[in-house]
């Protein structure tokens, strides 16, 4: 949001959401962009209710977000990758899981009682610390998100 006093600048607001900012301050992967401006008159505060309503509906938004992603999870919790060991092994391998990984992530999930998409995803995450190079490690992680598709 930004304001002038004197008339200097315009009136205006510009909400989005982003995947990170780095130190010199380039914001990466901006979508949603709404920007607002309006010139500083007389009638500057008219502008006042649609700065508002941007706001509002920011708020709206982040929250259908986070309950998209809180239901996501849990569904990823309850849905089963399989009726056993095997069963998930197949899976992944299908789903383009290295074989070096697979038994090993199994193993972890079953660790947590359940065969369910979260626990071998969260398996696989745990593996992919052990994981040398970044770009295999990228990978990893794009296949192992993939599997959280499983559950809807």
């Amino acid at each position: 949001m930004w304001n002038s006093e004197v008339g200097r600048r315009s009136l205006g607001v510009e909400t989005f959401w982003y995947q990170s900012v780095c130190q010199n301050h380039i914001v990466w992967d901006a979508v949603e962009v709404v920007e607002f401006r309006r010139k500083h008159t007389a009638n500057v505060r008219e502008s006042l209710g649609d700065i508002r309503y941007i706001i509002q509906d920011l708020v709206a938004k982040r929250d259908r977000r986070r309950d998209g992603f809180v239901l996501a999870i849990k569904q990823a919790m309850q849905t089963s990758l399989g009726d056993d060991a095997d069963e998930v092994c197949g899976v992944l391998t299908k789903s383009g899981i290295a074989r070096s990984l697979v038994k090993e992530a199994v193993e972890l999930a079953e660790k947590q009682g359940r065969l369910t998409v979260f626990a071998v995803v969260d398996a696989l995450t745990r593996l992919n610390g052990r994981i040398v190079n970044a770009g295999d490690r990228t990978e990893l992680d794009q296949q192992a998100g993939k599997l959280l598709t499983l559950a809807a």
